[in-house]
């Protein structure tokens, strides 16, 4: 039997004691990450708060307005349904023309102030919901808020998505205050990126009646892009990044040959 002596179990509970204390310590240092601290207390953190309350509204709006070529909705569309999906979807035009042999007129010339925009209709009552909810949220918390919201605006930018949010909290609690006016919420996401890949095509769509996809995906590898051709010669896109395997589809009449011929 191995004998263990009085000093070499002091030695062993005091290194069991540092490596206990470093843990709690690395646990408060990351946790204190998510809280706002006045005085002694810790509580919510108001950027976290709203990141997460938002952050599943805009991924949701960024899927259906991408699954649908660009908008919420939209009249002028192309009705499909892929083999392999459930429902049917109405994909946008987003270069078109109702005339035989023309090409095709671009929808939106505009398309990353356009999707910005759909974006921001889209999650536009989810932000003004999370903001009210974080006011109340810091009050039961004991605080007393002073709150101004003043809107808020959508930023397509390469790699990621960004929600600023005009709106300013005034936090008093045991006699101390705080000011918090900085409210940006950072998504990742491919939407900018695959959104220019779109813009590209429609252009040489427009001059061309037709995108050379095959060659366009030797070049850049981290798109892939299937070009369908329905029964009535309308062409729909799909785009897809690679990597975080998010798509955009999008529908094109250009060039059409009258039926007979």
């Amino acid at each position: 039997m191995i004998k263990i002596n009085n000093k070499s179990q002091t030695t062993i509970f005091i290194i069991i004691g540092i490596i206990l204390v470093s843990i709690l310590g690395l646990f408060f240092l990351l946790g204190g990450k998510g809280v706002i601290d006045i005085g002694k207390t810790k509580e919510i953190n108001p950027n976290i708060f709203l990141q997460s309350c938002i952050e599943d509204k805009v991924r949701e709006g960024i899927d259906l307005i991408s699954r649908q070529g660009g908008y919420i909705k939209n009249p002028l569309n192309k009705t499909f349904r892929f083999t392999g999906e459930i429902d049917y979807t109405d994909i946008s035009y987003l270069c078109y023309t109702v005339n035989y042999y023309l090409s095709c007129v671009n929808q939106e010339p505009m398309l990353i102030t356009h999707l910005k925009d759909e974006v921001e209709k889209y999650i536009f009552d989810e932000v003004d919901n999370c903001f009210n909810d974080l006011v109340y949220s810091l009050e039961k918390e004991n605080y007393i808020v002073d709150a101004d919201y003043n809107g808020f605006e959508v930023g397509l930018e390469p790699g990621r998505v960004v929600v600023e949010i005009d709106a300013g909290l005034d936090l008093t609690k045991s006699d101390e205050s705080l000011s918090i006016d900085d409210f940006k919420l950072i998504i990742p996401s491919k939407f900018y990126d695959l959104a220019i890949v779109v813009q590209e095509i429609i252009s040489q769509e427009a001059r061309f009646c037709h995108f050379e996809h095959l060659g366009f995906m030797a070049l850049y590898h981290d798109y892939d892009i299937d070009r369908f051709r329905t029964s009535d010669l309308i062409t729909i896109y799909t785009l897809k990044h690679r990597q975080s395997e998010e798509m955009f589809r999008f529908a094109v009449r250009a060039c059409v040959i009258p039926p007979g011929f």
